[in-house]
């Protein structure tokens, strides 16, 4: 037989470990390599064979194993072995405890085998690999040092006859009682099975059994002791029915007890036990925490539902352990329960006088805004309960929106919240985590009315406009609910499982641009329009509030320096160019660290800041604000738009050049829409040029040109419209255009004035270029009737409706001076 078995101790679990730190199988899981080749070279054989004895180890002939070498005789063997001599005799030890066994200690029979390999480890240690060859009954010690040697004579065993039936059905008798074993045992390898199945290795059977078999070495030793093979066959058998008996018993016996110990006394058992260690601790800890807990809830002014709800939870804890990771997640949902201010409510302060003075003490302007708080208020005075409602402030950055919610909440006296919804693409941050995901947390509403510690705080939801969405849901269909107040009475957060009531929360919503906000959530929202501040506005501001803040944050005493109102009119106008005053506030900073520096160096420095001083601490001028040009010049008009930095006014200038096919050439960065209203333009003068007195021919003979100055800044919008078609028709009729006039609207292909937005932004920008005529549309006059009195006060309004109105009020009689020569030009050339 010519194969080798690579062969698990399936044992090993149920076996104790072998602890031998001299003469010891390395693993015995991987002890068996079992070969057919047993035949011993003869002439390598002497009278005397070195003796090796080992301990708690039954080698069997024809295994293959690794043995550690550690004590000093059996190391002075290995180190004799030359190449030639490499037979041993392995002999167990009856008392594995002896250290250096005499041979009383040994058992007298062993097997001779074969060293294949001698591996040297650390700390002069050796590990040798072994082939078990024959059975051996050593005679006589005849050497003790520097190791063991003996005379022997080699035990040949009886073979039983190869057509012997009565022996084959003892082997496949010993399989069954070893597949057996190792099914009780749990199930075992499909390689393992395969192997002590096959007919080839029924040779090996009875060596790889006696082997791994968890018996006494004493019986073991009497197995290896039986010269016939087919009586040590019915020896083995015996043993591993015997062994294959007791295993059965003692897993019904632990399957019996199992069963008697069932999962009530198991629990009854276990808490017992934790009492006890509690007890010896000082005291039962889970138990004070769900004292406190119950002990919290009844101070609590929740609903009925609320409160079984908690109650169910705190059972819930308590039959949980608390090494559990369910306990600390179960805990955390009960604190999160506790925490929240379940019907408590500051007291509102109706006092409308002293509302509108905090509002006046930290807002310059912003009427609407205060108008609309007070109403609030009055009608919460009045009627004792009112839905709150959702306000959503609206206008460029800088204004003044999320500082505004601060002072509602002082004026009415209830709590202050923010939260910044810029960049939020989760919905779980508005409505929270379910409990069954790791890290769960409440929403952020949720956790915002926590930290309030009341239920009618004022609320500031940030940037509404900059929501997101994405894979994870859509956050701004989560807020419908919040800011919906039919709905809101019972908000559902998914960690929180229990509805709570938000109506009387005041939310206030910011945003900079209406038109990405979800149509849904405009709805359920009150908007008003935080405008941007004229200059006077952000003078004012400045002296009242900037300035004073800015010197508390760079440690200057009051006093000790000032920023008059004329330099805040020069930073204003040169320094800043904003809708806000946040650019400003930079600004006014800028100049109180220079001032903080000379202060802290002991050097001299202005009390009070002049404009010649500005290029020194705010650098040469930034801005320079556009100036109406004049209009010695057909085919320039001035035109008004919004920014979202404020109000702008713009040129659109015209040119004529001569050329074939009428072409039309647009610059200055134009927008889709800009450029459809040039070209809207150009076919209104085509289609009226005889109203115009322009000649249609000329058309064919001269190109057109249209540039808006300032081609970097990205333009559209239609609000051009009317500005574009007065621009043509000035430098086709080469009239002038009214003085110190400008004009924004849209229009149709029929001639018809549209109205557009911004009206406010662009008014100021035009008062602060110097314009005193503006023509708008019939429709915008509602806007104007909106702005203070103030702020377009000197300005003279021209409401139109058609095109032909605005060309009236636009254009004059008189021509530019090179008119006649344009004339002439273009007569000759149609000659």
């Amino acid at each position: 037989m010519t194969e080798n078995f690579i062969i698990m101790n399936p044992f090993k679990k149920y076996t104790s470990s072998i602890e031998d730190s001299d003469t010891n199988v390395i693993s015995f899981i991987a002890s068996d390599f079992i070969d057919g080749n047993m035949d011993i070279d003869e002439s390598y054989l002497k009278e005397t064979l070195p003796i090796l004895p080992l301990r708690n180890t039954i080698v069997f002939p024809g295994s293959t194993l690794p043995i550690s070498v550690g004590r000093k005789k059996s190391l002075a063997l290995i180190r004799s072995l030359g190449k030639k001599q490499r037979y041993i005799g392995l002999v167990c030890q009856k008392d594995t405890s002896v250290e250096d066994p005499e041979k009383e200690d040994l058992y007298p029979i062993g097997v001779i085998a074969e060293v294949i390999r001698v591996i040297e480890l650390a700390d002069n240690n050796f590990s040798i690999i072994v082939q078990a060859k024959k059975r051996f009954e050593w005679l006589e010690i005849t050497q003790t040092n520097p190791f063991l040697k003996a005379t022997y004579r080699l035990r040949e065993s009886v073979k039983a006859p190869k057509d012997d039936k009565e022996f084959k059905a003892i082997l496949d008798s010993i399989r069954d009682a070893m597949l057996h074993m190792l099914h009780l045992l749990g199930e075992p390898p499909k390689e393992l099975i395969q192997t002590i199945s096959s007919e080839s290795f029924s040779d090996m059977l009875i060596s790889y059994c006696g082997t791994n078999l968890p018996i006494e070495n004493r019986e073991k030793q009497e197995l290896l002791s039986i010269n016939d093979e087919k009586e040590q066959a019915y020896r083995l058998l015996m043993i591993l029915n015997r062994e294959s008996q007791i295993l059965e018993l003692k897993m019904n016996i632990q399957m019996k007890t199992r069963e008697d110990l069932n999962q009530q006394q198991k629990e009854y058992f276990l808490q017992q036990q934790i009492k006890t260690i509690q007890e010896e601790l000082g005291g039962n800890t889970q138990q004070i925490e769900i004292d406190e807990f119950r002990q919290k809830a009844l101070r609590k002014k929740w609903s009925t539902e609320v409160g079984e709800t908690f109650e169910k939870e705190v059972q819930k804890l308590e039959r949980l352990n608390p090494q559990s990771p369910d306990y600390s997640v179960q805990y955390g949902y009960l604190q999160t329960i506790l925490e929240l201010p379940w019907g408590e409510y500051t007291k509102d302060n109706f006092n409308l006088k002293n509302a509108q003075k905090v509002l006046d003490r930290d807002h310059f302007g912003m009427e609407k805004v205060k108008e609309r708080i007070i109403e609030h208020l009055a009608v919460l005075k009045l009627k004792g309960d009112l839905k709150a409602p959702i306000l959503c402030l609206y206008g460029p950055p800088g204004v003044g929106k999320t500082s505004l919610g601060k002072s509602i909440a002082e004026a009415i006296n209830r709590k202050y919240v923010r939260i910044s919804l810029g960049g939020l693409h989760d919905e779980a941050e508005i409505r929270g985590h379910r409990r069954t995901y790791i890290g769960a947390i409440p929403g952020r509403i949720i956790q915002n009315i926590q930290k309030a510690g009341t239920s009618n705080p004022v609320f500031v939801l940030d940037e509404v406009d900059k929501i997101g969405n994405d894979f994870r849901g859509d956050p701004s269909s989560a807020l419908l609910e919040v800011l919906d107040p039919e709905q809101n009475s019972a908000f559902h957060d998914n960690y929180l499982s229990i509805e709570y009531d938000l109506s009387k929360v005041l939310f206030i919503a910011t945003a900079n641009n209406l038109s990405t906000i979800p149509q849904p959530l405009l709805d359920r929202m009150e908007l008003i329009n935080v405008g941007g501040y004229i200059a006077e506005e952000k003078i004012e501001i400045a002296y009242r509030h900037l300035v004073p803040k800015e010197l508390l944050n760079h440690g200057i005493e009051k006093g000790a320096f000032s920023i008059p109102k004329s330099t805040l009119h020069q930073i204003v106008e040169h320094y800043t160019r904003e809708s806000g005053v946040r650019e400003l506030n930079k600004k006014i900073a800028k100049v109180m660290r220079k001032i903080a520096r000379k202060i802290a160096s002991d050097e001299a420095y202005p009390k009070s800041l002049k404009i010649s001083d500005l290029p020194e601490y705010l650098g040469i001028e930034e801005y320079s604000r556009d100036r109406y040009q004049g209009n010695e010049y057909a085919g320039v008009v001035t035109g008004l738009a919004w920014t979202a930095v404020g109000g702008e006014i713009l040129f659109v200038e015209s040119s004529l050049s001569r050329g074939k096919g009428a072409k039309l050439t647009l610059t200055g960065n134009l927008g889709d829409v800009m450029k459809e209203s040039a070209m809207l333009a150009m076919e209104y003068i085509h289609s009226h040029a005889q109203e115009l007195d322009i000649d249609p021919d000329i058309f064919e003979n001269w190109n057109t040109h249209i540039h808006v100055p300032e081609g970097a800044i990205p333009k559209d919008g239609p609000s051009a419209g009317i500005t574009m078609i007065t621009s043509l028709a000035s430098i086709y009729t080469q009239r002038k255009v009214r003085p110190n006039l400008a004009m924004t609207g849209e229009i149709t292909l029929r001639g018809k004035v549209l109205p557009v937005g911004g009206i406010r932004e662009k008014i100021l920008a035009a008062k602060r270029a110097g314009i005193r005529e503006i023509i708008l549309c019939k429709e915008n006059k509602k806007d104007i009737d909106e702005i203070k009195a103030d702020y377009v006060e000197g300005v003279l309004f021209h409401y139109v409706s058609d095109v032909k109105e605005v060309l009236k009020l636009a254009l004059l009689d008189e021509k530019v001076d090179n008119a006649k020569d344009f004339m002439i030009k273009t007569v000759a050339q149609q000659e």
